[in-house]
């Protein structure tokens, strides 16, 4: 078993740190990271300058690869060239915060997962539901719990469909111990207005505003299943066509004339 790892919060970032531990023993790992935070980036990758990656200096850190691009950089570099063989498993976290509704098209974790999706590779992203890494050790419990779960599916004559799984983690003692729940992604009302500013030059600059609350939170949502103390697992994909609008939009166009 070959397991690469990624996140978006920066190689230094301890739910990374925390991923890699609880992962020890189920298979080679490597850890393949950005080098700074890179939260918010999306699937973006790094197309108008050459990359560079760089083994960390640190005992707490031994080991591991950082890439100075986007989590999807990292993954895409490790997948088509760094790395001799391919993983069997690509994982992504644990993120500083959650990752449920809206945020999973903006969330640089859910992409560095997702990036190894798109190379057929099974992958999970995991995310803690608040900021502070508070009870994160019992996140990684959790965590290592989910990936011996989907072994299974690894193994020879198993699942050969990749599969993108997106988990977020309450952060309590006892995350470990909850109740998982399988869920669909919630939705959030708008985000905040920005919050304009003048630099010392007296120019206006702009910082983005926090994301809006939930509004599509009931029963079945992700945000729902984490409010009720569970750990929220939403299996995604990549596919964003509206297939129930086709055939309308179809009837708007003029029939294409020719053969």
């Amino acid at each position: 078993m070959r397991i690469l790892i990624a996140n978006d919060d920066g190689y230094l970032a301890p739910g990374l740190a925390a991923l890699v531990q609880a992962c020890e023993g189920l298979g080679q790992i490597d850890v393949i990271a950005p080098e700074q935070n890179a939260s918010g980036t999306s699937n973006s990758l790094s197309l108008h300058r050459p990359l560079s990656v760089y083994e960390a200096q640190s005992p707490a850190q031994k080991g591991f690869r950082y890439v100075n691009g986007t989590p999807s950089d990292s993954v895409h570099i490790a997948l088509t060239g760094l790395l001799p063989e391919r993983p069997d498993l690509v994982l992504s976290g644990i993120n500083q915060g959650a990752n449920m509704g809206d945020d999973t098209l903006y969330s640089g974790t859910v992409a560095a997962a997702m990036e190894g999706f798109l190379f057929g590779v099974p992958a999970i992203a995991f995310s803690q539901a608040e900021k502070g890494w508070i009870h994160l050790d019992a996140a990684a419990r959790t965590a290592r719990r989910v990936v011996e779960s989907v072994l299974p599916l690894l193994v020879q004559g198993g699942e050969s469909r990749p599969w993108l799984l997106n988990v977020n983690i309450p952060n309590r003692p006892d995350a470990d111990q909850l109740p998982w729940s399988t869920t669909r992604l919630g939705r959030r009302h708008a985000s905040s207005p920005v919050i304009a500013q003048t630099n010392p030059r007296g120019e206006p600059i702009y910082w983005i505003g926090p994301a809006g609350d939930a509004r599509e939170a009931g029963e079945g949502t992700d945000f729902h299943a984490v409010a009720q103390g569970r750990v929220s697992i939403t299996p995604l994909q990549v596919d964003l066509t509206d297939h129930a609008m086709l055939s309308t939009w179809q009837q708007r166009w003029p029939r294409a004339e020719g053969p």
